[in-house]
């Protein structure tokens, strides 16, 4: 129909790349008043991990996904979301400058006056100070072991009352400290990567995932837990960057070992394993791994508009498809790891389909098409035109006999010319490696 037409019209007509966008993070499940696009398990899901249970609960994760859907202005957002919002950041994490941060995006919002916010900043300054010297009484009375559990309480403390910086600085006198062992120090990066994903830094967050990866691979200190907790930090870091790929690789081989409820909820972890992976997997496997994966059905009744994209596609019910891709806009929308590049996932997704309808045939009619999807002719000869001349598309349009003819590269030829010129590259590197021999 006309509206569905209009709004999918509307996402995949642009080709150019959406501009990042501000981030926030997420981590526990959420109860029904919040009133999620996406509903939350009442319990963890995922393995058991000894490493998650000693993880800080703080920043929590999951609010930084309700800041998100304020900001962006999610559908079904209400004032009743936002006041629950400004009062959890105001009694349980106590955090002022959040709460005025918060204020400042929103434009308004919240009960608290500046008396009140001054009052908590200087409760958290005489509770710092009681803090350091609680290290200093440490230093000089007792071992390392005490020095470090005083600077882990004034680093967690930091991350879910103080600003960033606060809590950044607080982490890194942690790792500063000289026994500290291997795996506490990738603990100690990864909560600080999850303080920079809250704040939306996530160009510092990518940086401490990379130091805990290097850490774990070179130094010796990960243990399989961690290595695979840090498979789904490096993995969510790698989906806001728009590394697809490398993404989809990390996330898949994490569902059956999923043990991060702390960056966020399962269900959640299972929406990023499904789109990054349904970019790229073969059919068979779409099948096999997404479709009827036992973890992915456990949670398939929390995803059912996820759950009605992978399915239709499978089905090659176009039709369905396109309005699951409506369906789905507004999830991707409120999650703050696939709303920065929310355009570029529905053009994805589009093209998908297309492709997959073009590979049945050798040439077909643009009205035989259009039935297929539910949409008017030149709805797609102007979709199909804009991906066949941005090269997305192997095939060609007949305006005037109405018919898309699809060209097909040849796959062999294609190997072939990539092999003379890797050929010619190999052959000029080892002549200049012989002039500089004979030299």
């Amino acid at each position: 129909d006309y509206s569905l037409t209009h709004q999918i019209l509307f996402r995949t007509s642009s080709f150019a790349l959406p501009l990042p966008a501000r981030n926030n993070t997420m981590e526990e499940e959420k109860t029904p008043d919040t009133a999620p696009l996406i509903p939350k398990p009442a319990k963890k899901r995922g393995q058991p991990s000894a490493s998650e249970e000693g993880a800080s609960p703080y920043p929590e994760m999951s609010l930084a996904q309700d800041i998100h859907k304020l900001v962006v202005k999610a559908p079904g957002i209400d004032a009743a979301f936002q006041a629950r919002v400004f009062e959890k950041i105001a009694t349980e994490l106590e955090n002022p400058s959040l709460y005025k941060s918060l204020q400042t995006s929103l434009g308004g919002g919240g009960t608290l006056s500046e008396a009140a916010l001054k009052e908590m900043e200087d409760k958290h300054a005489k509770h710092m100070e009681e803090l350091e010297a609680k290290v200093e009484d440490a230093k000089e009375n007792m071992g390392d072991m005490e020095v470090m559990d005083a600077r882990v309480n004034i680093a967690r403390f930091a991350a879910k009352a103080l600003t960033k910086d606060e809590a950044l600085e607080a982490y890194q006198k942690l790792l500063d400290l000289s026994k500290v062992s291997s795996g506490k120090k990738i603990d100690a990066m990864m909560e600080s990567s999850r303080v920079a994903s809250f704040y939306g830094d996530e160009k510092k967050s990518a940086g401490f995932i990379e130091s805990a990866q290097k850490l774990a691979t070179e130094g010796g200190g990960g243990d399989w837990d961690r290595r695979n907790r840090l498979k789904v930090y490096r993995g969510l870091a790698r989906l806001l960057e728009r590394d697809i790929k490398t993404a989809a690789s990390l996330l898949i081989d994490c569902i059956a070992t999923f043990s991060c409820n702390e960056i966020c909820s399962y269900s959640d972890f299972i929406v990023y394993a499904i789109m990054s992976n349904l970019l790229s997997l073969p059919r068979p496997q779409i099948k096999s791994k997404l479709l009827d994966g036992p973890e992915v059905l456990s949670v398939a009744t929390d995803i059912p508009q996820v759950m009605n994209l992978i399915k239709s596609l499978y089905d090659c019910d176009y039709k369905a498809y396109l309005h699951a891709m409506v369906e789905v806009e507004p999830v991707l929308k409120s999650d703050r790891y696939l709303q920065p590049h929310l355009d570029y996932w529905m053009r994805e997704l589009h093209i998908l389909a297309y492709k997959q309808f073009l590979d049945s045939y050798q040439s077909v009619t643009l009205q035989a098409m259009a039935d297929a999807f539910g949409v008017s002719t030149d709805f797609i000869d102007h979709h199909a035109s804009q991906f066949i001349a941005a090269g997305r598309l192997s095939a060609k349009i007949d305006k005037y006999g109405g018919v898309v003819v699809t060209n097909r590269p040849d796959l062999k030829n294609a190997q072939y010319r990539e092999m003379i010129q890797k050929g010619d590259v190999l052959l000029n590197r080892i002549q200049k490696l012989a002039r500089v021999v004979d030299l």
